[in-house]
């Protein structure tokens, strides 16, 4: 008598559920970094567009102190960053991003920052990585 063998053995099983874990284990810290980076966005485009208003600002009062338009500290529309300026004169300014919640996680960057003449900077990494 022989017998037919249609089904799969436990062995083979456990050996796809193992590669499947294998390969989600190589690929959730890939994609975790994936989703920190276009998170980051939102903060340089935050900075910027704090930037152009500070810009505008001096334009027409000679002064980056005192602009109304620009109320801070305040956080990105999705929160995953905190924008703040800790230096602020007539002349002078440096605005920074620093990660919130779920991007404080970003030990690539951490806080980014951007001055009066456009100088880009970051806590952690060579400023042309983050930026």
């Amino acid at each position: 008598m022989r017998r037919n063998n249609a089904g799969v053995t436990l062995i083979e099983l456990m050996i796809t559920v193992l590669i499947v874990a294998i390969l989600g284990a190589i690929a959730y810290p890939s994609y975790q970094a994936q989703i920190r980076k276009s998170h980051r966005t939102e903060g340089k485009s935050e900075l910027m567009q704090i930037a152009q208003q500070l810009e505008r600002c001096y334009t027409t009062s000679n002064t980056y102190a005192g602009c109304a338009s620009v109320a801070l500290p305040r956080n990105t529309h999705s929160g995953y960053y905190q924008i703040t300026a800790p230096t602020q004169s007539d002349t002078l300014y440096t605005l920074n991003a620093a990660p919130q919640g779920a991007q404080a996680g970003d030990t690539t960057c951490g806080t980014l920052t951007l001055d009066q003449s456009g100088t880009k900077g970051s806590a952690s990494a060579d400023p042309t990585v983050c930026w």
